[in-house]
């Protein structure tokens, strides 16, 4: 318990941080010309989780496969996550019938006695897990919030954002996706027992 609060507090200093300099930045910029979307050859797949929602119910990220799913990993205290949630809102209606899905990861130390009443006084429309130390272990250790990673139909990592992003960026990056062809030859590596897949749970 103390290694995690140590790991939190030290996100929450690196986002206040963040948040000061993201008031500077525009949120509705161009897309910037070198926005990079890795090469299907390029990605990795994505680890998988089983967490829990507000309500208890199990999340696991392979059960988005066949999806384009924008992962984030956020927390009611941070600043520019406070920014980009209504961006992640109008893209889950804008897109969700084109199978496409966000899934919030947050990393609240408070427990659900944060985040849920954040989730509903925001009205959140997608789904929302509650994360901790292994999960952000799993993805290379996630010590600056917001920390974004945009998932292909095939559960591999297409590109991922540390920090404020233009909204207009993930847009380009969603809809490149979504245009895809479904069928598209798999060039990832497999999930293998042992593996960056193995299966974490939350406590």
């Amino acid at each position: 318990m103390q290694a995690r609060k140590l790991s939190v507090r030290s996100i929450r200093r690196w986002a206040l941080f963040a948040a000061a300099v993201a008031i500077l930045a525009s949120c509705e910029s161009p897309v910037p010309e070198n926005y990079h979307l890795k090469s299907a050859n390029e990605r990795k797949p994505t680890p998988d989780f089983a967490l829990k929602d507000a309500s208890g119910a199990t999340v696991k990220l392979s059960d988005y496969k066949g999806k384009v799913v924008l992962l984030n990993f956020w927390a009611t205290w941070c600043g520019p996550c406070k920014v980009e949630i209504p961006w992640f809102m109008d893209f889950q209606k804008a897109y969700k019938d084109r199978d496409f899905a966000v899934v919030g990861v947050s990393m609240d130390e408070d427990g659900w006695d944060a985040v849920k009443p954040y989730v509903e006084q925001k009205k959140m429309n997608y789904r929302v897990v509650l994360g901790n130390d292994q999960v952000s272990q799993l993805f290379g250790n996630v010590d600056s919030l917001p920390t974004t990673i945009v998932i292909d139909r095939e559960g591999r990592i297409a590109s991922m954002h540390i920090g404020l992003v233009a909204k207009a960026t993930y847009q380009k990056e969603i809809e490149k996706l979504l245009e895809a062809p479904k069928d598209a030859p798999k060039t990832g590596a497999e999930r293998t027992a042992g593996s960056e897949f193995a299966l974490l749970h939350s406590n």
